[in-house]
């Protein structure tokens, strides 16, 4: 399924500072599956970070063309910066799809299970999750955060390893293609 529409992370109006061409370049989000882009708007168009824009099969009105996905080395850190602002808001408005996440993670293999991968969460955290959620299935961050003691708040965990699999080389994805 194709992005339909983007959240502009940057705006760099003169491209990439140590490259040769000179056009202008927006890095995105995509609001659906989560892909970084990069774009090229339309003359004349100045685009504001944290701006809404459609990228789907009909007329844009803001951008002349999709480049392609970035490369995770190329992401710049006022993307970043943005990007994590925006991983904040999309890991509150899906609550329940990541929350549905530790009710049905499972093993990758026989040494490793998908709970592990998630940042600070090794195998106590693991078997307190299977084991909670064995009694009943989790209905919010809230439930997880009171019956997994001690547990730091899962949604900054979600929003840490999201960010790792958007910016980084990881071996398994747990939320994007």
């Amino acid at each position: 399924m194709k992005e339909e529409n983007v959240i502009i992370l940057e705006y760099l109006p003169n491209g990439y500072p140590l490259e040769s061409k000179h056009m202008p370049i927006a890095q995105a989000i995509g609001t659906t599956n989560l892909t970084l882009l990069e774009l090229v708007p339309r003359k004349g168009i100045l685009l504001k970070e944290g701006e809404e824009v459609y990228i789907g099969e009909g007329k844009r009105d803001k951008i002349y063309y999709i480049l392609g996905r970035i490369k995770k080395e190329k992401i710049t850190e006022i993307a970043k910066k943005h990007l994590a602002e925006f991983v904040e808001k999309i890991v509150k408005q899906r609550e329940k799809e990541y929350v549905d996440f530790f009710n049905k993670a499972e093993a990758i293999n026989k040494r490793i299970h998908q709970i592990e991968l998630l940042p600070g969460l090794g195998k106590k955290y693991m078997t307190e999750i299977l084991k909670q959620r064995e009694e009943k299935e989790f209905e919010s961050f809230d439930d997880i955060r009171q019956r997994v003691s001690n547990l730091p708040f899962p949604e900054k965990i979600i929003e840490k390893r999201l960010i790792q699999e958007l910016t980084e080389q990881v071996r398994y994805n747990l939320f994007l293609r």
